[in-house]
């Protein structure tokens, strides 16, 4: 079992790719999950050379693109041209960047029927990209489908988790009262990333350093124990703007990776 370890450049909004890749590098990571937004360095419309000079820039930090980060809502009331072109314009981007994955939101209404039809047309809309391109769609535990329940009524029907796969959010599942777990064992294979986050409480989500909330991060240690796969440390910065900078709860994360990690055969623990 192999575990890798990045931070969210979510935990910094408006900062370079360049400066965020200082920050993963000083602090052991792995890789750096892109958030792709309008307003951030990396979004949808980059042109080939662009794309270039900051994959060049992660290359030689000796860092990967695991992931990167979109708003594509899969189960968003509207036309599915709108949303498939958007996961089709993600996936493009980041066979760029050599990103392995994408992720995207449920973002449904709360209509179980409608909301899990319209994410099984647009997901079945990107098949073939997805194969085609070396890319993995990641459905994160989160909004309308928060539980690991819930998002593998998304992904099961295709019988493919080398190509669409969950995000586990250790956050949403917890709050709405799926144990860590049920949500592992619902996962199974389907399980394709780890979002390492804390808070304080089901009422209080605002972003604590692993570690220093509720969320029962050790239990999610050891539960991951027989997986390998990118454990990231979203800090939600740019959505709970007063919070600290990144670099302790960053340095929080790794110790947590460093505890938990699983050692190889015949390794020392």
């Amino acid at each position: 079992m192999n575990w890798q370890l990045a931070v969210s450049t979510l935990g910094m909004p408006g900062v370079t790719v360049s400066e965020a890749v200082r920050v993963a590098a000083e602090h052991g990571c792995h890789g750096v999950e892109i958030r792709t937004h309008p307003d951030e360095e990396v979004h949808i419309g980059l042109t080939a050379r662009e794309v270039g000079r900051l994959r060049a820039r992660i290359a030689d930090a000796g860092l990967a693109v695991p992931c990167l980060a979109g708003y594509a809502r899969l189960c968003a009331p509207g036309p599915h041209g709108r949303a498939i072109d958007e996961l089709r314009s993600l996936i493009e981007l980041a066979h760029q960047f050599g990103a392995p994955a994408i992720r995207a939101f449920p973002g449904g209404e709360g209509d179980p029927a409608s909301d899990d039809a319209r994410a099984h047309e647009r997901i079945g809309a990107v098949l073939e990209e997805l194969r085609d391109s070396g890319v993995r769609l990641l459905v994160e535990t989160h909004d309308s489908h928060p539980t690991g329940s819930a998002t593998m009524r998304l992904v099961e029907p295709f019988a493919a988790p080398g190509l669409v796969a969950v995000l586990w959010d250790a956050l949403h599942p917890w709050r709405c009262g799926e144990p860590p777990a049920r949500t592992r064992a619902v996962l199974a294979g389907y399980l394709g990333y780890f979002q390492l986050k804390d808070v304080a409480g089901t009422r209080d989500l605002t972003p604590l350093r692993p570690g220093q909330g509720d969320i029962p991060l050790a239990e999610c240690g050891q539960l991951l124990q027989s997986w390998s796969g990118w454990v990231s440390l979203e800090w939600e910065r740019a959505w709970y703007p007063s919070v600290e900078p990144v670099g302790a709860p960053l340095e929080a994360a790794a110790a947590w990776f460093g505890r938990w990690r699983p050692c190889p055969p015949n390794a020392p623990s």
